[in-house]
């Protein structure tokens, strides 16, 4: 990291549509979470970001828990997990991310967050970052057995694909993927040496409008799903289209131009969600469907851009309801995830 040359970049994935097969590889859930690299040199101790920013101050009972340990030097790679209710919630890791010290101090109370580790750099005098990955968990497994830390947790771990592949189907909202790495591979910081399998999802949204491009064209189509009360709520976008496709996009539009556009939560406003800035977006009416793929939902709104499928012509607009999202934000119960019989050590 740029402003800290001895906490590294950490690894990275890419994105592939499957697993990988055979017998060198090990597969591990991918949390939704904040990533975080926690190093430890005698009483200071550091929270960074995957960008390599400072996390200490939002997370101090994280710290505060790592200062409780008897080992007094490692470097861990793991991700900040916030547990309400038993499930896991992005929605209180956000509301960490507050300049009150005050309200820091009041959102640990209401809910303590924790880390979940995965991986290890450097444990005591030893420095594991050359070691292969088959080493340096077993590392990480003997440092985290018998501790008497219930906010560290040791994330699971298996070489059985079927295993894996079945975290995703029993996980809800819980998992952001799988990940794979390669047993014999030393830790490769800021390289994208391991894979990642995301979790994706389907939904047919209402298009409530579009916003443009300088040049008048498409720049992405704007989602909704009607709530109880049969208003349009803004969720989303989408807008990986290529040029080609972005001309066909404005003759789709224009016919159907004009309110009533999002009757209910509507894009436009200064938020968190577009960095403080209003956009204008123009309105259409309520005929056209979209299905795109999404991974994460936060709050009732899909938390990345989406993934454009197809028209559905045949999806009648008042069929795309708020109720397509309930499985993504019911995530399974942290422990049954964590169950040991769930996950077959890997040794």
């Amino acid at each position: 990291m740029a402003d800290d040359p001895a906490i590294p970049a950490p690894m990275e994935a890419k994105l592939v549509a499957a697993l990988p097969e055979g017998d060198d590889w090990q597969f591990e859930p991918k949390w939704d979470g904040f990533r975080a690299l926690a190093r430890r040199e005698g009483d200071a101790i550091e929270l960074r970001s995957k960008s390599g920013k400072p996390l200490g101050r939002y997370f101090p009972d994280v710290v505060a828990m790592l200062a409780t340990l008897p080992e007094r030097h490692f470097l861990l790679d793991g991700e900040l997990i916030i547990p309400v209710d038993g499930r896991l919630s992005f929605a209180a890791l956000q509301a960490r991310l507050h300049p009150a010290a005050s309200r820091v101090a009041r959102l640990v109370k209401e809910a303590p967050a924790q880390l979940m580790l995965f991986d290890c750099l450097a444990i005591g005098s030893e420095s594991l970052a050359q070691a292969p990955l088959a080493e340096r968990r077993r590392a990480l497994e003997a440092f985290h057995a018998g501790l008497d830390a219930p906010g560290l947790l040791l994330s699971p771990a298996t070489r059985d694909r079927d295993v894996a592949l079945g975290w995703l189907e029993h996980s809800g909202g819980a998992l952001d993927g799988i990940v794979a790495k390669q047993l014999d591979q030393p830790y490769r910081p800021g390289e994208r040496a391991m894979l990642k399998l995301k979790q994706l999802r389907t939904a047919d949204c209402v298009v409530g409008g579009y916003r443009r491009t300088a040049k008048g064209e498409v720049a992405s189509l704007l989602l909704g799903l009607y709530d109880e009360a049969g208003l349009l709520d803004h969720v989303g976008f989408t807008s990986a289209f290529p040029a080609a496709e972005r001309a066909r996009l404005r003759a789709i539009v224009a016919p159907v131009e004009g309110p009533p556009g999002f009757t209910g939560s509507a894009p436009g406003g200064p938020s968190r969600w577009n960095g403080g800035e209003a956009h204008d977006y123009v309105p259409l009416r309520h005929t056209l469907v979209a299905e795109v793929a999404y991974d994460q939902v936060t709050a009732g709104r899909f938390r990345h851009g989406t993934r454009f499928l197809r028209w559905r012509p045949d999806k009648a607009p008042t069929q795309c309801t708020h109720d397509q999202l309930a499985a993504a934000l019911q995530p399974a119960e942290l422990a049954s995830l964590l169950a040991k019989d769930a996950y077959p050590h890997i040794g």
